[in-house]
């Protein structure tokens, strides 16, 4: 039952706000208002989900260690769910102001103003940045930056952007920021502000949460070595003040659909969202330059940094959501620079978005070229799916442009993409970046909400054999819910042709094999979603009823503060854990800790023994049992949110016979679920 907290908040709610609701008032959708009152502290944000500046933290508890390295971070995915929940929240009562709130915190905290990325009109797109080499071993960091011409392609979009917006600014978010400074970085080197711009991921596939240096975006060099933290990641004969940020294209991309559905139910209920329509709209044409090899080198068979030829026009286009892209320049405003990714994860893309970008007329963006792109990676996303889907019909990981990151020669089995490489475990290999099933949902949930919203019978097909996959592997025994929560990869794609895509038996040899099972909430409620869609779409019962089954068992998992699950974390005991230093390299970070060859994780963050939870980490690194912490996180508790919601906005259980909601009463036992996390951002 809900508290009586909650319960007064959901009345408040529902009595105001009632006409709306109309047939819709059923109990998903009350699910779904008190969760949403519980984390936005009733639309007034002043829960402990969001900071005094409205940031919303990446999970309530500080003592977080995943993606981001503590709990008070946020990023750019935390507030693209944000977009997701007050969209939901808009279509169950009517009131759509929380869309525009959340896009407005989006641009404050994410998207850096003029002031914080001067200098882009120096911005050369005939050379748009110095090469350097990625590795697999950490060791071989700082990359030597490689001063010659010919190796770096043309920008082929810098100039239309200008043209279409009067600015050379990018128009992207930047992936992390620190909610409460707890770094002590602050904003342009004040060491106060906050949120504050930070970076964390620079060295390569090995390189962990547990192995990454945080560090200011904005470089002034007051804190690191004499260089600042510029020579740890790169290799140059002198180091400039520097200013420089990482998007996380699919958070970009997952804000754009959100806009999107919030639009949508919005212009049916007679509210104008024209303008988060167009701010959408301006990030998928700067999401564009996700579709680029890192180095805009040519796309396909491309081996050798010196050997594989430099991109003119689009030929550098993959089209596909890679794992990031960056920006920088000097502080001074006198030069800027740009790059891509070269790889690609299956769980990033989001033809969804590009499906609303290059068809749904108030989300076109205005780069000349930008509908055609992104009609162009619409396709090539869902060939992309089914070039990576397994024999059991869940979804591989992904593809390079660039073996190793330095367009290294692949193994002679490796099959490919349009001349990109199958990589099992693309960007992250500690641990392998696709053994988590939140890549699962995450993915196809896209792939199957634009099965529903378009027809698209490409997306349909891959959604079916996927479905099959999830009811195979999901669960719901005695109010508990089991599913698989990592797996584990063999083998590879066939090589892929166009012709393949309806192919029976294809990739007999590529298989996903579950490895571990328990109960991650935030991962099953976005699997869930995407059985939703195409098992609405299809009128497939079995598939609802699943659905239903796991929201309804979701409940018994219910707490004060929203929904979660007790986790052990073994992964702790690498706070002792070593961070590669270079022998020689010293300095000093915003906390006051020294940095140098032999540090350990806590060594560098000594603001985390001060912390509530400390002792219990503490006593495990001196022997004694895993520490246990039962999180609520944010994208987690939106997902769950998110898909009560849509339940009852399209009224689910009326296409199940005989379908009422109330799942059992019977409390599932503490979970023994030991979690695997990368840099999920």
């Amino acid at each position: 039952m809900p508290s009586i907290r909650s319960t007064i908040a959901l009345l408040g709610a529902t009595t105001v706000l009632a006409a709306p609701m109309k047939k819709r008032a059923n109990e998903y959708g009350e699910r779904a208002i008190e969760h949403y009152n519980i984390v936005t502290g009733n639309g007034n944000y002043n829960s402990e989900y969001f900071s005094p500046e409205n940031v919303p933290y990446h999970s309530i508890e500080t003592m977080m260690v995943e993606a981001p390295d503590q709990g008070h971070e946020s990023v750019s995915e935390t507030y693209s769910f944000w977009v997701w929940l007050e969209a939901v929240n808009g279509k169950l009562t009517g009131n759509y102001d929380g869309v525009e709130t959340a896009w407005s915190y989006l641009e404050k905290h994410l998207i850096p103003d003029s002031k914080n990325q001067p200098g882009n009109s120096k911005y050369n797109a005939s050379s748009p940045a110095t090469y350097a080499p990625e590795d697999d071993d950490i060791e071989n960091y700082p990359a030597q930056l490689v001063f010659q011409d010919g190796i770096v392609g043309q920008d082929p979009i810098a100039k239309e952007l200008q043209q279409a917006y009067g600015t050379w600014d990018i128009y992207a978010m930047h992936w992390i920021i620190d909610g409460d400074n707890w770094y002590g970085y602050g904003q342009q080197g004040d060491g106060k502000s906050k949120p504050s711009f930070i970076n964390t991921f620079q060295r390569g596939a090995s390189e962990s949460a547990w192995k990454t240096v945080p560090h200011p975006c904005w470089e002034a060099m007051k804190w690191g070595g004499s260089n600042g933290f510029l020579d740890l990641f790169t290799g140059d004969n002198s180091y400039a003040k520097q200013w420089r940020y990482t998007a996380a294209p699919d958070a970009d991309a997952r804000a754009i659909q959100a806009a999107y559905f919030g639009w949508l139910w919005a212009d049916e209920d007679g509210v104008d969202l024209s303008s988060v329509a167009s701010k959408a709209a301006k990030l998928g044409d700067y999401l564009r330059y996700s579709h680029y090899d890192k180095y805009f080198k040519k796309i396909g068979n491309c081996i050798g940094y010196q050997q594989c030829a430099a991109g003119s026009g689009k030929n550098s286009a993959h089209y596909l959501i890679s794992w990031y892209f960056a920006w920088g320049g000097g502080l001074q405003g006198d030069w800027a620079w740009r790059i891509s990714s070269s790889h690609t994860h299956s769980g990033y893309q989001n033809p969804l978005a590009a499906w609303i970008l290059s068809t749904q007329s108030a989300f076109k963006p205005k780069g000349a070229t930008a509908v055609k792109d992104w009609s162009t990676s619409l396709d090539r996303q869902l060939e992309l799916f089914r070039w990576l889907q397994s024999a059991e019909g869940c979804i591989a990981g992904g593809a390079t442009n660039s073996w190793q990151g330095h367009y290294a020669q692949p193994p002679s089995d490796i099959t490919s993409f349009y001349g990109m490489y199958y990589d099992w475990q693309p960007v992250y290999h500690d641990p392998p970046s696709n053994n988590w099933t939140g890549m699962q949902g995450w993915g196809m949930e896209r792939v199957c909400s634009l099965y529903y919203l378009s027809g698209n019978e490409k997306a349909g097909k891959i959604c079916q054999e996927w479905a099959k996959w999830v009811k195979e592997t999901v669960r719901v025994n005695g109010g508990e819910i089991v599913h698989s929560t990592n797996l584990e990869w063999s083998g590879n794609p066939d090589e892929w042709k166009s012709s393949n895509f309806n192919k029976s038996g294809l990739n007999a040899s590529l298989h996903g094999t579950v490895s571990s099972e328990g109960t991650d909430l935030g991962s099953i409620a976005s699997i869930i979603k995407g059985l939703m869609w195409v098992s609405m779409k299809d009128g497939d019962e079995e598939g609802l009823r699943l659905v239903l089954d796991v929201m309804d068992a979701i409940e018994n998992y219910k707490d004060d503060l929203g929904y979660a699950v007790e986790e052990a974390r073994e992964d702790y005991i690498k706070f002792n854990e070593e961070v590669y230093i270079p022998s020689g390299w010293s300095g000093k970070n915003a906390q006051g800790a020294n940095i140098k060859s032999g540090v350990k994780f806590i060594d560098i963050r000594p603001k985390y023994k001060e912390d509530k939870d400390w002792a219990q980490v503490e006593d495990f690194l001196n022997g004694g049992s895993a520490p246990r912490f039962t999180y609520h996180r944010f994208w987690g508790q939106t997902e769950i949110m998110v898909a009560n919601g849509l339940i009852s906005i399209y009224d689910v259980p009326s296409m199940i016979s005989g379908r009422t909601p109330g799942g059992s009463n019977t409390k599932p036992s503490s979970s023994e679920n030991i979690y695997e996390f990368i840099s999920y951002i």
